[in-house]
């Protein structure tokens, strides 16, 4: 008796949307309490706090329909059968353009432009509505609808040329790997990560943001000087102009050994008018370097990223899995979008593993701040940071440790107190 893989995916993400759907319901009973929390009581402001509640609920009551739309299709898109029926039309449509029906790679390449258009299609109401209405409505967006389009096309683009040679070569690899196949699948996507970390920055981002760098004075002189203090080697010290598509602020670094770049959002610099605020949220970041966060976090991806490959290779020939599906054949890229699937559960598990390190990660960057001496700056600059972005302020406590890579404010206020106090 065959085993019913694709009942009992279907049957488990319905069961995910169900949990989840029931956090959701716990953050929006939170995001409802028409008081701060006392820890952010005389610290946000009620004008604020009403601001903040307003775009979460509204964010909220988004995403229900959101889900509750994505739970819908993608349920009817594997029960139905529409994902084997769709690969069977986009290889039907290659003999119409001259094109070989038998070459996996463009059978895989005209499966790809179809799902994009449909996602395209899909999610642009969603995207329209979130950007020119929701973040509108409170003051975010700048974004004009053809900068929005602008946008888009600039994505598509860069799908059209990356995507093609990428995929080629997996599936090249997947054909060709043998019995090594996994460390094959993992060498290539770990130099793959490698040059779009290098290229991204370089190339890719500057497609749709100005990059220029900081100018000269206080703000330079006080980064560059903890920068050096810390052995940081920083190279270039750039603003970003975040402001021409929202006012949401942020700040990170980016980089390879000796070559490291730090990029602040103009936003970032416009709300916080105390220079040592944003010297802080650097000294924040930089603990993160420091501590080898961002080592330890990416040894952790390509540990991951090796057993996904080393179980996609011992379910990959599996005539009874891909029947199940509703497929007669073996594709590659189809093989990996049914393997994505079945491990939906353990990709669960390990996403909220993650969130646990990365909560543990943030206090003790905060910690690391605030052991040289900017405990007083980073207060009042992470309740900037909330305030202006009108950051939940209420947080339903099951919600925050399934969902949340960041402790929510209160948490991470009690903590910097905490460490000030035994650095005192």
């Amino acid at each position: 008796m065959a085993i019913p893989f694709m009942e009992t995916v279907v049957g488990f993400m319905i069961v995910m949307y169900i949990f989840e759907t029931y956090l959701d319901l716990r953050q929006l009973t939170a995001l409802k309490l028409p008081t701060l929390p006392k820890t952010l009581v005389g610290v946000i402001s009620q004008e604020k706090f009403e601001k903040s509640r307003a775009y979460s609920l509204d964010k909220s009551y988004f995403h229900f329909v959101h889900e509750f739309v994505t739970i819908l299709m993608d349920s009817a898109i594997l029960f139905f059968g529409i994902l084997p029926w769709f690969w069977k039309m986009s290889g039907a449509v290659l003999p119409r353009l001259g094109l070989d029906p038998e070459n996996e790679i463009l059978h895989t390449l005209s499966f790809l432009a179809g799902v994009m258009t449909w996602s395209q299609i899909t999610d642009l109401p969603f995207s329209l509505y979130s950007t020119f209405v929701i973040e509108s409505r409170h003051g975010f967006n700048k974004q004009t609808i053809w900068m929005f389009i602008r946008d888009m096309i600039k994505g598509t683009f860069l799908s059209v040329i990356l995507g093609p040679p990428i995929v080629a070569a997996i599936i090249f690899i997947v054909q060709k790997g043998g019995p090594y196949l996994a460390i094959y699948l993992w060498a290539f996507m770990f130099i793959l990560s490698l040059v779009m970390m290098t290229i991204y920055p370089v190339l890719i981002a500057p497609l749709f943001n100005k990059f220029t760098p900081l100018p000269d004075g206080d703000l330079r002189e006080k980064i560059e000087k903890l920068a050096s203090s810390l052995k940081f080697p920083l190279k270039k010290l750039f603003v970003v102009d975040g402001s021409t598509r929202s006012s949401h602020s942020n700040a990170y670094m980016y980089g390879f050994f000796k070559n490291k770049r730090i990029v602040l959002y103009d936003t970032l610099i416009q709300q916080c008018k105390n220079e040592d605020e944003i010297v802080a949220v650097i000294a924040h970041e930089l603990g993160h370097w420091k501590l080898n966060h961002t080592t330890y976090s990416f040894i952790a991806v390509q540990i991951l990223a090796f057993l996904q490959f080393g179980g996609y290779t011992l379910v990959r020939n599996s005539t009874d899995l891909f029947r199940s599906f509703g497929f007669d054949t073996q594709p590659v890229l189809i093989g990996l979008i049914i393997f994505q699937h079945t491990v939906i559960p353990l990709q669960h598990l390990v996403s909220f593993g993650l969130n646990l390190v990365s909560r543990a990660f943030e206090f003790q960057a905060d910690a690391f701040a605030v052991k040289l001496g900017y405990a007083k700056d980073l207060r009042p600059a992470l309740v900037k940071l909330q305030e202006e972005n009108l950051s939940a302020m209420n947080t339903d406590p099951l919600y925050s440790a399934y969902h949340y890579s960041h402790p929510p404010l209160v948490e991470r206020l009690r903590a910097i107190d905490g460490e000030d106090k035994k650095k005192d």
